[in-house]
């Protein structure tokens, strides 16, 4: 199946590879029993198909997938029998990665020079990003040989509408005294 970026068809569940390996050995029981659990359940959807993929299960869907749907799919995979219910993590859409940058910092802040593992340290402590999770470490780069002034490229995960992102471009928040602005 060939799609262009990440699909909203899909979910993917994270669980322990003995549970995935369980699931995808009889793979069309559970499509048919998952099937019949959403149509009693009355939701709006039907999976396609299970694959496995890095320690995870992909259930393909017919249609878009909604949050009580991805609940309803999460209780119906902790009822398996020989299911681990707990090492099943909620499952989610796909997500994409967005880039920004972050301006108004000095190369040397407060007597030292800026660091990921500081930038890191600063962005878990501001309120701006509490829901923010990174995609990479953050990359300092100084403007140019001259200047003291650094840009900083920050990677971060974001859902598929993007909205992780658009809550946080243009906005200010402070490291010690400066102002900077992603």
């Amino acid at each position: 199946m060939m799609t262009r970026g990440p699909s909203r068809k899909k979910v993917i569940i994270p669980m322990a590879k003995s549970n995935t390996e369980l699931i995808v050995k009889s793979a069309h029981i559970y499509i048919t029993n998952l099937n019949e659990y959403l149509k009693n359940s009355k939701a709006d959807i039907i999976a396609d198909f299970i694959c496995m993929s890095n320690n995870r299960i992909i259930i393909t869907t017919n249609c878009s997938v909604s949050p009580s749907e991805l609940s309803r799919i999460e209780d119906f995979l902790k009822k398996i029998n020989n299911i681990n219910p707990d090492s099943i993590k909620g499952p989610h859409l796909p997500k994409s990665k967005s880039f920004m940058k972050i301006i108004g910092l000095l190369y040397n802040l407060e007597q030292r020079v800026l660091t990921s593992n500081f930038i890191k340290g600063i962005l878990k402590e501001t309120y701006l990003f509490k829901d923010i999770v990174l995609a990479s470490k953050p990359h300092i780069i100084k403007a140019s040989p001259k200047s003291d002034m650094t840009v900083v490229e920050v990677d971060i995960w974001n859902s598929q509408n993007g909205s992780s992102a658009k809550n946080i471009i243009n906005c200010h928040f402070n490291i010690g005294q400066f102002v900077a602005t992603v």
